[in-house]
This record gives structure tokens, C-alpha cells and sequence, in this order.
């Protein structure tokens, strides 16, 4: 059987490209520092910002609200506190903002603070998104199982007590629309497309390569949802992989290689430099690498066992990684292996009871499964041991016993980490 060509012929070609990448990532963020320059030193903005995340916040008698703000005519995100109550604002706002001389290069990459002052509230009743988030609402009487629905198909931010519950469960995977989700409605969608594109295949258009005509018009579609859910971090970086991964494939190159991850992690940070500091992005990354090493090292094994190597070796060898800067240990994480394996049939099939008015079916098990109690615990990795795990993931990729050592570390980890809780 012949060999796909690879996306670079030898070592030295990947190099010189990782190498003239580098550099046009560092020329790109020389030219953002002189954005940040300019930026911070005006007196005042006036922008539209899309509200991320607002809550109230108590301190003594008095309150105000925290927002979570982005502003997508300055590229930026940022907090921000007003004396507006959360019931009065809208998800698009007017402000006046007033940039700190003391914000620096790495806040403005990131999530800084800017005072600023509510100039209008927009009225965005009747716009797609809203209504169909409202169409969603209705159906829940629970108001944490609306959140949760709204998080899964629209990237809105989680209630804060759910928001708690996730992370116990070791699920916030599942609820960050990432790549998982994206290839659920890839596959759901090319599925329910190619069999209408072949009726007309079949009599107007034979010479025609059904594969990849619904395969780009999936993508098409694809690519108005990432806006639709105002395109988080995790978000594009998935889509940008699976655009590039069906070009590879149309041509006939080699498509899972740590080369091709490589090489898309550089050019979206070209393309997106502030997701530098984006931990949904990196961590998304880290989530592929890993699958990427799952497969070069259990590539002869049948669809069904690696599917569940997958699945569990995720799960286990992200543990470390997540311990660098996540403390919570509790364990109900251990049931997210299992989870994820239920969520790829649950989350079309939630869409179709939705879009039937029945949205509301699997309420009682969901909030039985999110009130459940656990002890917890808090634990980082020390910032030594995690580098030295992260230098051995990637020899991992040329060494199949540096693979087996690295597996059975983060094992040993993984058992070390919660067998307390019993014994």
C-alpha cells in the first residue's frame, strides 16, 4: 500500500519552516507591541463591546457588576465594573473606556481591567442569536440546565454554581465548544447532507466527487456556526485544523502528524497572536497533541478499543498538564472518561429534542448528575516536575518506551492523585 506524502520531505525543511514562521510570528507582535503603544497612552475610547460575562459583586451595602467584555473594533479583552444591574444590561454595549498607563504588553495580549462608562445599552431582541437562545430558555424551567444548554450550542458563559459543578465532575471539556464538538456536527452534517447532494449527483453532476463537494460545504457551514458563537479561542483553532486537515486530505497528503499540529499552532498565532495567553487555546492544543500521540502509538488497533484508548488515555495523560494550573481534585473527575463517551450521541441528540420543543427530556438525570457530592481537594504540580513531563511528551513522539514511561507516570499520577480519597 503506498505511503501519503508527508507535509515536509525531511527534518531540515520542517525546520527552515518552523523557523520563517517563528519569524513572522515575532514581526507580527512587533507590530501589535506598536498598537499597545499607541493604544494605551489616548485619553479615552468610544467602542461596542460584546459582553462576555457579567455578575454582581457585594461589598459591604454597596454593590456593582464585574464584566467580562470584547471589543471587537480594538481586538481586545478586557474587565471592566459598572453600577448597572446584570437584569438592565444587553449582551452589546456602548462604552466610553479609559485605557491605564500602567497596563502592560502581556494585559493587553490578555484580560486587563479598564474603568469605564455605560453609553448605551442596545436592543437585541430581535436579533438570530438572541431568539434562539430565548428558544432554548423556555424549554427549561431549571435555570442551570438553561446555562448549560446555552454554554453547549452557543458558547455563553456557565452559571456560577454550575460552573463549579463541572469542574468537580472534570467535564469543562465537554462544555467549552472545542474540536469534540465541532467533529460531532461535522459528522452529523456530512451525514445528513450526502445522501441529498447524491440524488442530485447522480442525475445532473456524476463526474462530481461527492466527498469533497459536501465535505467543503460542510466546512462552509461550519465556519458561519464559529462566527454565529462570536469565534472562542478553542473554537478556531479547531475549525482552522479541520479546514487545513481537509485541504491535506483533498491533495492526498499525510494528515495526522505532529508536523501538521505543529505547523497550524504557529500560523493561527500569526493569524490570532492574543491567543499566546489564551489557556482554552493551549490546552486545546495540548488535548490534540496527545491524541496525536495515541494514535501514533495505537495506530493497528481496531475503530471500537481506540475510540476508549482515546477516551481514557486523554484523560489521563491531560491530568498533569491540567494540575499545573487547575488545583481542584475531586473524585467525580474519575466519571469524565465515561462522560465524554456518552456526550458524542447525547449532543445531537439534544439538538433534535430541542428543535421538537421536548429540550427539556433529559432535565431530572442532568441535574441529578450536577448536584452530586464529593469531596474535594486542592493540588498543583510543582512547575519542575510538569516541564520535565512536557519535555518527555515529546520525545514520547520519536521513542515508543519513552511513550510507555511517559504513560505510566502520568498513571502513577493519576492513582496518587486520587486514591486518598478512599484510602
Amino acid at each position: 500500500m503506498l505511503e501519503k506524502p508527508k507535509l515536509f520531505l525531511n527534518v531540515k525543511e520542517f525546520c527552515f519552516s518552523m523557523l520563517l514562521l517563528c519569524l513572522l510570528l515575532f514581526t507580527r507582535l512587533f507590530f501589535l507591541h506598536q498598537e499597545y503603544s499607541a493604544f494605551k497612552v489616548k485619553p479615552f475610547y468610544y467602542t461596542d463591546v460584546k459582553v462576555i460575562q457579567a455578575y454582581e459583586k457585594w461589598n459591604g451595602e454597596n454593590y456593582h457588576t464585574i464584566l467580562k467584555l470584547y471589543a471587537p473594533s480594538l481586538d481586545l479583552y478586557f474587565f471592566s465594573r459598572t453600577k448597572m444591574a446584570v437584569d438592565d444590561l444587553s449582551s452589546s454595549l456602548r462604552l466610553k473606556i479609559f485605557p491605564d498607563e500602567r497596563m502592560t504588553f502581556f494585559d493587553y495580549l490578555g484580560t486587563s481591567f479598564m474603568f469605564s462608562k455605560v453609553n448605551e445599552v442596545y436592543d437585541e431582541s430581535n436579533s438570530v442569536k438572541s431568539s434562539a437562545l430565548i428558544f432554548v430558555e423556555k424549554q427549561h424551567k431549571n435555570e442551570m440546565m438553561a446555562s448549560f444548554y446555552k454554554a453547549i450550542y452557543f458558547a455563553t458563559p456557565l452559571d456560577k454554581s454550575l460552573r463549579k459543578q463541572v469542574s468537580s465532575l472534570g467535564v469543562s471539556h465537554l462544555i467549552a465548544l472545542s474540536g469534540f464538538h465541532l467533529a460531532i456536527l461535522s459528522t452529523l452534517l456530512f451525514f445528513l447532507l450526502r445522501p441529498i447532494y447524491r440524488l442530485f449527483q447522480q442525475k445532473y453532476f456524476p463526474y462530481r466527487f461527492d466527498l469533497q463537494d459536501v465535505g467543503f460545504l460542510v466546512l462552509v457551514l461550519l465556519a458561519w456556526y464559529v462566527w454565529f458563537v462570536d469565534a472562542p479561542p478553542s473554537l478556531v483553532r479547531s475549525y482552522a485544523m479541520m479546514a487545513v486537515g481537509w485541504i491535506l486530505l483533498v491533495v492526498g497528503i499525510e494528515l495526522i502528524s505532529f508536523t501538521f499540529l505543529f505547523s497550524i499552532v504557529l500560523v493561527l498565532l500569526i493569524v490570532f497572536p492574543k491567543m499566546l495567553l489564551s489557556l482554552a487555546f493551549w490546552f486545546s492544543v495540548a488535548g490534540v497533541f496527545y491524541i496525536f500521540l495515541l494514535l501514533e502509538h495505537f495506530s493497528k488497533l481496531n475503530k471500537l478499543l481506540m475510540t476508549l484508548v482515546i477516551s481514557f488515555g486523554i484523560f489521563i495523560l491531560m491530568l498533569p498538564i491540567v494540575h499545573m494550573i487547575f488545583p481542584l481534585v475531586n473524585p467525580l473527575q474519575l466519571t469524565s472518561p465515561f462522560l465524554s463517551l456518552i456526550f458524542s450521541p447525547f449532543y445531537p441528540a439534544s439538538m433534535a429534542l430541542h428543535l421538537l420543543g421536548w429540550g427539556d427530556l433529559f432535565d431530572v438525570m442532568l441535574i441529578k448528575l450536577f448536584t452530586l457530592g464529593g469531596n474535594e481537594k486542592m493540588f498543583i504540580l510543582n512547575f519542575y516536575y510538569g516541564l520535565s513531563y512536557v519535555v518527555l511528551s515529546f520525545l514520547a513522539i520519536y521513542s515508543k518506551k519513552i511513550f510507555y514511561l511517559l504513560f505510566f507516570l502520568a498513571l502513577a499520577f493519576t492513582v496518587w492523585l486520587f486514591i486518598g480519597f478512599w484510602v
